[in-house]
């Protein structure tokens, strides 16, 4: 009965002339009551899919998502087609959230919206369970995965929510779920049984490229990108909320409607911009990528990332934000392998070494203890480091918290799923720097990444892989005599059998790793190399990389096609005594003088200090300092082999070395 209303329900209220591909199917399965699990990319139609059978089945739809920047849309659009809708999360006041409570409970509501915390406020899930509901949605719902990319602890509780709001139907719904993902959403909400729903990840309108880029050159090339009208509207997403703010400002100076977008920002500001980006008035928005915007606008034609995202998940839903209209748009990164350092040092703040909790637990062997007790105890010195691990022992109930900020020890082993969670999310970050690594289709690399058996498996034929005659951002231009000789070098290191770019590059010192990936990558675009994905287990951590091999074991010299942005080097030296630093010396790109300065630096800090040169600094890091100069930390962090940790300690004796030399 409920099905028979879907398609009247699709012209008269949504005014659909017909279901978009793949939504029917599912639309019908919740009209039906049953337990539905659907990935979807972003722009396909997601929301229908539950609004629709919601509907349909009469009564409240209760929707569960963790981006209120989203519930504000979607409540905005359903009142706009004359359809009973409210919110309630931590954006509206007290009297707002009891006003639409008083609505539900009186049976005024086809939809209700709320953020997964209000499910941890006592008493309001008993609110919910007094009435019957036709439906629970659960958005985002890799977010109740430990072994997503964006899980959220939140969202634990959903679980163990749910049977109290029986017998109504679930639907899961999600942009990017792995299989291993789409089963940990299905134990977690306790719908073993539902009905799978997996949509190509293909899309067929949108253009990728992936450009190696250092980051001082970033900002110019993002406003080169942007600069022609036909490539806006325009999201940006920046690693930082400060970074967000600057590139905001340096897109407006040079003409083009920019502003910024972050957690940050008051209000009425992020409205303000939202509305303005909506309406048109505004054409690109900066957004870091922790803030979801939550903006349903279909004519965004480029999207580009001011660094490497942390995961190809996350990274592909952001992308999807691009030409929902079908026609073509464009996503672009700017990458370099100084960013994965930033991202591993994060991940570090967030994921402690197992190590850390341990001592945690070890304080509380003899019992309780208040936090700042069990912190003293605990001899966890830097405060955020201890609360994070706080944090990990409570997901992975090692620990309960009690009232008064009191700290219970439990008996629940938390050691082996911590690790294993630790050690995926760095995979992670390596899975998405083999991706922008890849000489291959892009297109083709998503598909193979979340396991998308549906598709047919051709090459999407726009990406900077498929044909570079194409790209806007990134140019090409024919190889150096001496990046040629260097492609002989790389050559015969592979007839020795297959080989990483680190393995090569270690070889090859005192070439930069990113000149040896340079022309690594684009060996295997002309096909004189072959590149496979490899792993391998370190510890509890499972490292992916990529491996390049010589087909058949000839060097066959194909004509080269170089990423412009990339440097020739400086003719191959014979070793010698001091031959890095002379070698350094003799490539044109690496400033000699000051790349003397950085080491006779290195060395007296390393005397001072007792420990060897390359504990303060590599080789390969002072090679990319003297070739980027930065000016400020955030870019010295940016150089390869720099982490947040050493630009703390050393970082402004460096900068006021590379001042001097200027």
């Amino acid at each position: 009965m409920h099905e028979d209303r879907l398609e009247p329900l699709l012209r008269d209220t949504f005014r659909h002339a017909a279901f978009r591909p793949g939504q029917e199917d599912v639309c019908r399965a919740v009209a039906r009551g049953e337990d539905v699990l659907l990935v979807m990319p972003t722009g396909a139609g997601k929301s229908l899919c539950y609004q629709l059978p919601g509907l349909a089945r009469g009564g409240t739809t209760l929707v569960v998502s963790p981006l209120l920047a989203l519930i504000e849309d979607q409540v905005q659009k359903l009142q706009a087609l004359g359809i009973a809708a409210e919110r309630i999360h931590s954006g509206r006041d007290r009297l707002e959230s009891r006003a639409v409570c008083r609505r539900y409970l009186d049976g005024e509501l086809s939809f209700l919206f709320i953020a997964p915390e209000r499910l941890a406020v006592p008493g309001f899930p008993e609110m919910l369970a007094k009435r019957p509901l036709a439906l629970v949605a659960v958005d985002e719902a890799h977010c109740i995965s430990q072994w997503g990319h964006d899980f959220r602890p939140e969202y634990r509780m959903l679980g163990a929510r749910l049977p109290a709001l029986r017998p109504a139907p679930v639907l899961a719904l999600t942009a990017t779920a792995t299989p291993e993902v789409q089963d940990d959403i299905a134990a977690q909400l306790g719908i073993p049984h539902s009905s799978r729903h997996i949509r190509g990840f293909r899309r067929h309108n949108l253009a990728i490229e992936v450009v190696s880029t250092l980051p001082a050159r970033r900002a110019e090339a993002i406003a080169r990108l942007l600069a022609p009208a036909e490539r806006r509207p325009a999201i940006v997403y920046a690693t930082s909320r400060k970074q967000a703010e600057q590139l905001a400002t340096f897109l407006a100076d040079r003409g083009v409607s920019a502003a910024a977008y972050h957690a940050g920002m008051r209000k009425d500001l992020r409205e303000r911009t939202q509305t303005s980006f909506a309406s048109g008035e505004l054409d690109v928005v900066v957004a870091t990528v922790a803030f979801g915007m939550g903006i349903d606008k279909a004519d965004v034609r480029t999207v580009a990332h001011a660094a490497l995202p942390a995961t190809i998940e996350g990274y592909y839903q952001e992308i999807g934000r691009a030409g929902r209209d079908g026609a073509a748009a464009r996503a672009v990164m700017f990458y370099s392998y100084g960013d994965v350092r930033t991202h591993e040092f994060l991940l570090g703040k967030s994921y402690p070494e197992p190590a850390v909790l341990a001592d945690v637990m070890r304080a509380l062997e003899r019992g309780p203890l208040h936090r700042d007790d069990l912190q003293a105890a605990s001899k966890v010195e830097d405060e955020e480091t201890f609360e994070r691990a706080l944090d990990q022992l409570w997901v992975h109930k090692g620990i309960e918290l009690g009232d008064g900020g009191l700290v219970l020890p439990t008996q629940s082993p938390w050691a082996k799923s911590y690790g294993a969670i630790r050690a995926s999310r760095f995979a992670q970050l390596g899975a998405m720097m083999k991706y922008a690594e890849s000489p291959g289709c892009r297109m083709l690399g998503f598909l193979q990444h979340f396991g998308d058996r549906s598709d047919g498996g051709a090459a999407c034929g726009v990406c900077d892989a498929c044909d570079d005659g194409r790209c806007v951002a990134r140019s090409f231009r024919d190889p150096s005599a001496d990046e040629t000789a260097l492609a002989a070098r790389i050559a015969a290191e592979l007839e020795a059998g297959a080989r990483s770019a680190g393995q090569i590059a270690k070889l090859l010192e005192p070439i930069p790793r990113a000149t040896v990936t340079h022309v690594l990558e684009a060996m295997a675009r002309s096909g004189a190399v072959s590149a496979r994905p490899a792993s391998f287990d370190k510890g509890s951590e499972r490292i992916t990389y990529t491996l390049y091999s010589l087909p058949g074991g000839v060097y066959d010299a194909a004509p080269l096609r170089m990423q412009l942005e990339g440097s020739a080097l400086g003719a191959p030296k014979k070793r010698g005594r001091d031959k890095r630093a002379r070698q350094a010396a003799e490539m044109p790109d690496v400033p000699s003088h000051l790349y003397g300065e950085l080491r006779a630096w290195r060395k007296k800090t390393a005397e001072g200090r007792r420990m060897p040169a390359f504990r303060v600094l590599t080789d390969r890091a002072l090679v990319a300092i003297a070739m980027s100069s930065p000016r400020t930390i955030y870019a010295l962090q940016e150089c390869e082999g720099v982490g947040a940790r050493t630009a703390e300690k050393y970082g402004d004796e460096i900068l006021e070395i590379v001042s001097a030399a200027s």
